[in-house]
């Protein structure tokens, strides 16, 4: 890795370079908290109403929680919220996926509610992946079988069948870069729900949602609970237990744009004495962009990674990860995340390794900071 001579500067250099750098790390900053955009959406709506039971239906309790968390989320001056529908409409699978990539979105957040013969109760959040079990193929069928509502769905969606789990597996390839950031959000979800609101936790899923195969960013459905259950039906169709819901909600996307904040945005203060321009260089560090991650073993070819070469993968348990470059020059890395987001991984971060072991870049760059 090359790295340019130390020279000494002037003092008019070095106010002039010290103003440059503070005055493109506020608009880079303010940049990327602004174009955090949430898209949220309200499942079923007009002619499909979703589950139903008795006077609880599922269309109307989803979209009063998804305008509850829009104006949390509203109170937020760095963020933006996009709805598929604010109020009692039929919009197509296709539609809703549509909505949130033409938005250029961070994130995509599908409400519904579950339903069953029993009095079974509970939320679960489901990520795009290959059905576990049959139950989870079930609920994903359930969901899917809208499409049977939309005119000329055949020829929307190729041929898919919702009723054919062959069919389903088809549809996770686009999802898998988005997965461990699908998965971090969704597990905090139910984390919010187990913990806060004392809910039964049905976990963290993977099945093959129609819906969320149609985006192109981190995405994740929530059964928030069953509207058959005597108790958690009438606590959905509640003012307040639709508020918690809400507020469970809101809490796990703030606490996952805080943790992708953390991983992507680096603040640099200038220090008041400067006496020389070097790069920041970590001698025994590695720090790598990590550009995908998902269960597919993928060839470390180019035309996989939309033209990237020199891409790495290391397996982490049951998945993989891909990372782009390697340096122990900060500045050099984070040369490389522009070109990858440009490349088109918008989601690309920084990571640093310190031999086999992952360690944190705002630690180790706050404890330089500090020397």
């Amino acid at each position: 890795m090359k790295t340019s001579k130390i020279k000494p500067i002037s003092l008019k250099q070095i106010t002039f370079a010290l103003s440059l750098i503070f005055a493109i790390t506020i608009n880079f900053n303010a940049k990327a908290q602004d174009n955090f955009i949430v898209v949220l959406d309200a499942g079923h709506g007009g002619k499909d109403p979703g589950k139903n039971h008795k006077k609880y239906f599922e269309k109307d309790i989803a979209l009063k929680i998804v305008l509850l968390v829009g104006k949390k989320l509203k109170s937020n001056d760095n963020i933006k919220v996009v709805y598929t529908r604010d109020k009692d409409v039929f919009v197509e699978l296709k539609e809703r996926g549509k909505i949130a990539n033409q938005a250029n979105a961070n994130l995509f957040i599908s409400i519904h509610c579950n339903a069953h013969n029993t009095q079974a109760a509970g939320s679960e959040t489901f990520v795009l992946g290959l059905h576990a079990n049959k139950q989870n193929f079930e609920v994903a069928k359930q969901e899917n079988s809208v499409i049977f509502l939309e005119d000329n769905y055949q020829e929307k969606y190729e041929g898919f069948d919702p009723n054919s789990p062959e069919a389903v597996i088809g549809l996770t390839l686009m999802q898998e870069e988005f997965l461990d950031e699908s998965l971090l959000l969704a597990s905090s979800i139910q984390s919010n729900f187990a913990n806060d609101l004392k809910r039964t936790d049905r976990g963290v899923k993977q099945a093959g949602f129609v819906v969320l195969h149609q985006t192109y960013m981190p995405s994740v459905l929530i059964e928030t609970g069953f509207i058959t259950n005597k108790n958690e039906g009438a606590y959905l169709n509640s003012v307040n237990g639709q508020e918690k819901v809400a507020n469970a909600i809101y809490d796990a996307i703030i606490d996952y744009k805080k943790h992708l904040d953390e991983n992507t945005v680096v603040e640099v203060k200038p220090k008041p004495i400067v006496v020389e321009s070097k790069d920041r260089i970590y001698t025994g560090v590695d720090f790598k962009v990590q550009i995908a991650s998902g269960s597919k073993k993928l060839e470390l070819k180019s035309y996989n990674f939309k033209g990237l070469k020199g891409v790495e993968r290391i397996k982490a348990g049951k998945h993989y990860k891909y990372y782009y470059g390697n340096s122990s020059n900060y500045d050099e890395i984070l040369d490389v995340q522009k070109a990858a987001k440009q490349t088109g991984y918008k989601s690309a971060f920084i990571v640093a390794f310190k031999g086999d072991e992952k360690i944190s870049v705002s630690d180790l760059l706050k404890s330089s900071q500090n020397n």
